[in-house]
């Protein structure tokens, strides 16, 4: 087939490596321009490198609904658009240049987590699965027919690191299973239930910030959904911001004002934490290791030598 290739960041190097090294021919390559934005900088393999490489044209659009890109695809006549980390809406006038329209590759068992930083909201969220969806593309975003979905069990100890090598490894084998059943004329595929659909906006600094009222469980989620190199959970201590880099669930409850610092746990300290954490009806959150502004890393013991004092959401 020939394919009009559309990604960007590491999840759309992976996918065009992967048809670079497959049956397919790649006669363009569409990406961002580079962004600073913090998730963007993260996992930030190059796109346009690996084009050049290979000698392939390359577009750079924020959005690629113009006229000069419908003309690259009328003289190209691909026979499909793969996108991978593709960041905006495709207009219609668009995939329907291709013989077989868009298929898309996202990360999240869709209808579920569409749209932005699926795995991070899905660790945040306590999911017990995560995936990687190949969908083609309509005008609803991330909705379109489901062509493969493959699943991964999220491990009691996964950080959102471990599930972003472990989805990444899916991207390639999909995409290339999906233009496979593409090619053999396969036209009934799943459809995706609207109402059962989730749209999920970018993280920011303020999605790290710790709500010392939310249950243990949900904060140590919160920890391993922002783990290196992510920007990490975060509270402050007399005023400094400390960034939580290890917690777990206490198998203790402790009652009195969310946020105190209560004990020690083995190398970390015991918090208060909690909606009904007055009436010591929830178990406490253990902060195991942190990380101080200038760099440094503690365990929790050494970093609280004297219990008492507050962890705070703000300064």
């Amino acid at each position: 087939m020939r394919v009009v290739f559309m990604g960007y960041q590491t999840w759309g190097h992976r996918v065009l490596e992967a048809l670079l090294t497959s049956k397919h021919e790649v006669p363009l390559v569409i990406t961002h321009p580079s962004s600073n934005h913090l998730y963007e900088t993260i996992w930030n393999d190059s796109v346009v490198d690996l084009a050049t490489e290979h000698g392939i044209p390359v577009l750079e659009r924020k959005y690629a609904n113009d006229e000069g890109v419908a003309a690259q695809l009328r003289g190209i006549q691909p026979d499909l658009l793969v996108s991978s980390d593709w960041r905006t809406w495709v207009a219609p006038e668009i995939y329907s240049l291709a013989r077989y329209g868009a298929i898309n590759v996202h990360d999240a068992l869709l209808p579920r987590y569409g749209g932005f930083a699926p795995l991070n909201w899905a660790l945040v969220n306590g999911e017990p699965q995560v995936g990687v969806t190949v969908h083609f593309m309509n005008e609803e975003f991330d909705l379109g027919d489901i062509v493969v979905q493959k699943t991964v069990d999220v491990g009691e100890e996964d950080t959102v690191t471990d599930l972003f090598h472990k989805t990444l490894g899916l991207f390639a084998p999909a995409v290339l299973e999906s233009l496979d059943l593409i090619g053999s004329g396969r036209t009934e595929w799943t459809k995706q239930d609207p109402a059962q659909a989730t749209f999920f906006h970018k993280r920011s600094l303020e999605d790290s910030r710790i709500d010392w009222t939310w249950p243990a469980r949900d904060i140590a989620n919160l920890v391993r959904a922002q783990v290196d190199p992510y920007p990490n959970a975060f509270a402050y201590f007399k005023g400094e911001r400390v960034r939580i880099l290890s917690a777990a669930v206490s198998p203790n409850r402790y009652g009195g004002t969310v946020g105190r610092v209560f004990r020690p746990e083995g190398e970390g300290v015991a918090v208060v934490c909690g909606p009904q954490a007055r009436s010591g009806q929830e178990y406490g959150l253990v902060v195991r290791r942190l990380r101080t502004d200038d760099g440094s890393e503690y365990s929790g013991a050494d970093f609280f030598k004297k219990m008492g004092g507050y962890l705070t959401s703000r300064p």
